[in-house]
C-alpha cells in the first residue's frame, strides 16, 4: 500500500494555509479583553483572492465596548503568513505566539501598542485521526470553509493606545480562532466565551450549512475547554443537534453524543457592528458581530448536570439563510 504524503499544514491548523488557489481566503480572530472587561476587541488579519485572482490584505477591528468596526484594508504584498506556527503579519502588524504588535490608522481609528501572551496558546487538540477541529474533514481538500482554534484562551499583558485612551491588558484574557477556504457558510450560528463563572471554562461553538457533494448538510462543531479536560461535540464525531432555535432575541442549541453527554447554549442575541466576509468575487459587508452577547451553558451526561454556567463578554454571530439552517438536518 502506498502511503502518501500529508501536507504539514494539516499538523498545524493554526498556521497559514495559502497555496495560490482562487478564490480563497484565511483570517485569524483575535480577540483581547482587559481585566475590568470594559477594553474588549476582536483583531481579524487575514487575506483574501476572488475567483479572478485579484488580491488584498486587512486587518478588521471589532471594537465591543462601542459597537463600531473598521476594516483597513492593504496591498497582497504587505501579507506573510507561517506555514508551520501562528505567525501572521499584514504591513507593520505582527501577530505571533508570544503576543502582538499593532499598528492601525484609518477612519475613525488609532490603535498602537504591544500585547504579550503571558501564558501558552492552548490550540484545539491535533492528533492524527483528529488533526484540529475539523477533524476528519481537514483531509478533504475542497471543503467550502475549514475552521481552527489557535487558542482556547491565554493571558495578555503589555499596554495599547485606542483612540486618545490607553489601555493596560495585565490581567486580561484572549483568545484566538482562524477559518481559511473558499467562501462562508451560505447561513450559520457561531459563539464563543471564555469569560464564564468558572475562569477555566472556554467554549466555542458552531452549527452552519455545508456543501457536500450534490447536496447540502447542517455541520456541527463545539469544543468545551474545562481546565484540563476537552470536550468535543462535532458531525465527524458522531454528535447530533437536538434542538436549534433562532429568533430576534435568543438562539438556543441542544446537542448530545453517543456517550450520554449533552450540552445546552442559550445565547442572547444583542446588537453588534457590521464586519466583512468573503464570497467568492469580494470581501462584502454581513450580518452584525457582537462581543456582548450572555451564554448560558449546560453541560451533564445521562440524568447528571455537571456544569451550569453563565458566560459573559461572549461573542455572537447569526448569519445568512438562517431559515435553511434550521430546516436543513444534520448529516
Amino acid at each position: 500500500m502506498i502511503q502518501l504524503p500529508v501536507p504539514s499544514r494539516i499538523w498545524h491548523p493554526e498556521a497559514g494555509h495559502d497555496r495560490g488557489r482562487t478564490p480563497y481566503f484565511e483570517g485569524w480572530y483575535v480577540k483581547l479583553v482587559s481585566l475590568d472587561r470594559q477594553f474588549r476587541v476582536a483583531i481579524i488579519p487575514g487575506l483574501f483572492r476572488s475567483d479572478e485572482g485579484e488580491a488584498e490584505a486587512f486587518v478588521q477591528v471589532l471594537d465591543g465596548a462601542s459597537g463600531r468596526s473598521w476594516y483597513v484594508s492593504y496591498p497582497a504584498e504587505s501579507y506573510r503568513a507561517a506555514t508551520d506556527r501562528f505567525g501572521v503579519q499584514v504591513g507593520p502588524n505582527r501577530f505571533t505566539a508570544q503576543g502582538a504588535e499593532l499598528d492601525l490608522s484609518a477612519a475613525g481609528l488609532r490603535l498602537q501598542g504591544s500585547v504579550r501572551f503571558t501564558s501558552p496558546l492552548d490550540r484545539w487538540p491535533v492528533t492524527p485521526r483528529s488533526p484540529g477541529a475539523m477533524g476528519w474533514y481537514a483531509y478533504v481538500p475542497a471543503m467550502e470553509c475549514y475552521h481552527g482554534v489557535a487558542s482556547f484562551g491565554h493571558g495578555l499583558s503589555g499596554e495599547l493606545s485606542f483612540g486618545d485612551e490607553s489601555v493596560d491588558l495585565a490581567g486580561g484574557r484572549g483568545y484566538i480562532e482562524q477559518d481559511w477556504g473558499q467562501a462562508f457558510p451560505s447561513g450559520y450560528v457561531w459563539m464563543h466565551s471564555n469569560h464564564f463563572d468558572d475562569p477555566d471554562i472556554s467554549l466555542m461553538a458552531s452549527t452552519a450549512l455545508i456543501p457536500w457533494l450534490r447536496g447540502t448538510f447542517r455541520g456541527l462543531l463545539i469544543g468545551l475547554r474545562t481546565g484540563s479536560d476537552f470536550y468535543r461535540f462535532a458531525t465527524y464525531s458522531g454528535a447530533r443537534t437536538d434542538e436549534l432555535h433562532i429568533d430576534d432575541e435568543h438562539v438556543r442549541l441542544k446537542v448530545s453524543d453517543r456517550s450520554g453527554r449533552w450540552l445546552h447554549l442559550s445565547a442572547e442575541r444583542v446588537g453588534g457592528a457590521l464586519l466583512h466576509a468573503p464570497i467568492r468575487t469580494e470581501m462584502h459587508r454581513r450580518v452584525e458581530e457582537t462581543l456582548d452577547a450572555t451564554i448560558q451553558l449546560r453541560f451533564g451526561k445521562g440524568q447528571d448536570t455537571l456544569l451550569d454556567q453563565s458566560g459573559e463578554v461572549a461573542g455572537l454571530e447569526v448569519h445568512g439563510d438562517i431559515p435553511a439552517l434550521v430546516g436543513t438536518s444534520d448529516k
